[in-house]
């Protein structure tokens, strides 16, 4: 590997590490908000953080102090230059990932059994317009011995393409008085996959809907003769 080339993969690792510091630090300064993932946009000027959020009133604070509080602590931990930090709201959180397995997280650790928690979830985002859903939960959960569960509803892509472009997936956990316990969201959206492809569901109707168009325009001619 050539010098330059040993550059440029360095100055990818260190970018990568620094985006995956920042969204640590947003996840943990925002969780009441709900927070919902990050975009960073440099300009000459200097960087704009973009944080999305289920409330983006807890947020940016009475005033405005919750943002300059988090303006402060970014530009002093991360020593960004002209550090800006745009809220921007989640106009659907049940079909975010990552809000959703801190929403699980957060019933767990009141006291609400897990199946319980998990079930609520996946009934709130297929209500909401998901193609699919999966969520895993894994611990201490009947007994000393951990082992995992798995709650499913429609369809969620496993690989490829579709599923890298349609599936959003979060993974949290949550510290209860029986042990840690691990939790994996993975949520299917519909309006994310390619043009060409069509999930099982649909096409089923799609189908029933040619065949009844079909149906009801022979009957029309017969009527007609």
């Amino acid at each position: 590997m050539s010098v330059q080339q040993q550059t440029s993969v360095r100055s990818i690792l260190t970018t990568s590490r620094s985006f995956a510091e920042l969204d640590e630090f947003f996840e943990r300064e925002l969780r009441e908000a709900g927070y919902g993932g990050l975009e960073v946009q440099k300009s000459p000027v200097g960087v704009t953080l973009k944080v999305y959020v289920a409330r983006p009133g807890l947020a940016i604070g009475r005033r405005g102090t919750g943002i300059k509080d988090l303006t402060d602590k970014v530009t002093t931990r991360f020593k960004l230059p002209n550090a800006q930090i745009a809220v921007s709201e989640v106009e659907n959180p049940e079909l975010n990932a990552r809000i959703m397995a801190a929403r699980i997280a957060q019933i767990a650790s009141r006291g609400t059994a897990f199946r319980r928690a998990a079930m609520w979830s996946v009934n709130n985002i297929m209500n909401a317009g998901a193609a699919g859903v999966e969520i895993s939960v894994a611990g201490k959960l009947r007994s000393d011995r951990s082992h995992g569960e798995k709650y499913r509803a429609g369809v969620v892509p496993k690989s490829g393409e579709t599923a890298a472009r349609s599936v959003g997936e979060a993974t949290t956990d949550v510290l209860l008085k029986t042990g840690l316990f691990g939790i994996k969201v993975k949520i299917a959206l519909k309006d994310a996959v390619p043009p060409d492809f069509q999930f099982k569901e649909d096409a089923k109707e799609t189908q029933e809907n040619k065949e009844n168009d079909t149906a009801q325009g022979e009957g029309s001619q017969e009527a007609g003769r």
